[in-house]
């Protein structure tokens, strides 16, 4: 059986050449690519499925082993609720890869193994970096637009625009679809491994023109300073608000009309992403201790009153012509979303580039149908990837898009690779989700410190955390280098 592609197209879109690219490549496997001209003969083509952040990366990791790919993107042809364009590794719901920490934060370590390993997604968010503080922050339509540009520019790496709808039973496959995996595909997923698809709903936050913000009321500064420059010790934009501020937005915000589900359908919200209309209803003051807590910040316009909350801004794009609203991912309708966010003090008049949203993210019981190499256990020439494994974030999937191309790759050219040390960030989250996570009650996951395995002779709790964090990050630096090592 082979897959069925529903107006498939091959080709190259029309990107400019790519010029300037980041990319060290002095540290590509060289014991692979030298046997490029050969291997290129013997082996068959890769087939990536899904041209997100996960595809992208398995297809540059791929393609630099010496493997010709083929990139399955079914967009713009089938579109989704949240993508905007038919670009290549499209960030949907922020511009933001998160903490950049490498020595005392989980994700940050993620993205310095990803830099270790060459990767792509790292390589090209490092060109398009805008300032946030600690954090990795992106002009993601460039960013994406690059990574579209770069990959089309390989020689051994086509894309075909067009859905694939089954799981072939031949050839070498990763699909990499994502939470918004077509319901076809879904569907083929779901016969193949006689499971029931599980779900969570996601939420995306609204993005605001800059040019309609009032900067009489509203501010620049990171939390805490933070940052080595100045313009990432102001890298974000702060609306302070008062008790009886505070207290009308909450009402109006639980008031507001909000999306309704499909009869039917149900699911729960991933904790990192929930809706803000969610956290109010846990608590009134939930929404304070969250992303509106007021800490770490002092209002320049009136730097002798804290403010009660404050609601922060972050740049989204490179001209610093858009600003998104820090985990303010919401469900309210769009006219009510314009209603309840012009409350906020400083954004009264506030222009929106494009309103908040929710969408139902499909992922599979990775524990149990998946193996150590990320193969279908049912279908071992298919590998998954990316958030439909199980992972959340950014980060997260294209960590794991890196790793099945790799495995891929090194299987088709007869050299497979052994585990990923369990003491590395990218292993403890591939340990997680193919056998160390309990499979009756498997959710999505990001990475954190609780998936590594204890420093022998290192206090717990909080007033040990830093020296803790230190040392799983050192073990861990230290276990992925030597896993690279023998493929450099």
């Amino acid at each position: 059986m082979t897959a069925h592609h529903q107006g498939s197209v091959t080709g190259k879109p029309g990107h400019p050449a790519h010029v300037g690219i980041l990319i060290r490549t002095a540290r590509w496997p060289l014991a692979f690519a030298s046997q490029t001209a050969t291997s290129r003969a013997m082996t068959q083509t890769l087939h990536i499925v899904g041209g997100g952040l996960a595809g992208s990366e398995a297809a540059w990791q791929a393609a630099h082993m010496g493997v010709d790919v083929v990139i399955h993107e079914m967009r713009p042809q089938v579109e989704t609720f949240a993508h905007q364009t038919g670009d290549l590794a499209e960030m949907v719901c922020s511009n933001s890869f998160r903490s950049d920490d490498d020595e005392q934060n989980a994700v940050g370590l993620l993205h310095w193994e990803m830099r270790a390993a060459n990767g792509l997604i790292m390589a090209m968010a490092d060109k398009h970096r805008l300032p946030a503080g600690g954090a990795l922050a992106v002009d993601r339509e460039a960013f994406s637009a690059d990574v579209t540009a770069t990959l089309t520019a390989l020689p051994n790496v086509t894309i075909a625009y067009g859905e694939v709808a089954e799981l072939p039973d031949e050839g070498h496959w990763i699909f990499a679809t994502g939470p918004l995996t077509s319901p076809a595909l879904g569907q083929a997923i779901q016969t193949e491994t006689g499971a029931e698809r599980l779900a969570f709903f996601d939420a995306i936050a609204p993005i605001i023109h800059a040019d309609s913000i009032d900067m009489d009321v509203v501010w620049a500064q990171s939390r805490y300073d933070k940052g080595e420059t100045e313009a990432e010790q102001k890298a974000y934009l702060n609306c302070p608000m008062t008790k009886v501020q505070y207290e009308a937005f909450i009402d109006a915000l639980m008031a507001a009309d909000k999306a309704e589900f499909h009869e039917g359908e149900t699911a729960g919200y991933f904790d990192g992403c929930l809706p803000i209309e969610v956290m109010a209803e846990r608590g009134r003051e939930t929404l304070r201790f969250g992303p509106m807590k007021p800490i770490g910040l002092t209002n320049a316009h009136d730097p002798e009153n804290k403010a009660y909350a404050v609601v922060q801004l972050r740049r989204d794009n490179a001209l610093g012509t858009l600003f998104n609203i820090v985990g303010f991912q919401t469900k309210m309708k769009y006219g009510a979303q314009t209603e309840v966010f012009r409350t906020i003090p400083g954004l009264e008049n506030a222009r929106f580039a494009r309103l908040g949203g929710i969408h139902r993210n499909t992922f599979m019981n990775s524990p149990t149908l998946l193996d150590d190499q990320m193969r279908l256990k049912s279908k071992p020439n298919i590998r998954f990837a990316g958030q439909v494994t199980g992972v959340e974030g950014y980060v997260e999937s294209a960590a794991m898009g890196l790793l099945a191309g790799r495995f891929a790759a090194a299987e088709m050219l007869g050299r497979p690779l052994p585990a990923v040390p369990q003491d590395s960030a990218t292993g403890a989250l591939i340990h997680h989700i193919t056998g160390g996570a309990e499979a009756k009650t498997f959710q999505p996951m990001n990475v954190n410190f609780g998936l590594f395995q204890p420093v022998d002779g290192l206090k717990s709790g909080r007033r040990g955390r830093k020296d803790r964090y230190k040392a799983y990050t050192d073990r861990a630096k230290a276990d992925w280098t030597a896993w690279l090592a023998p493929q450099a």
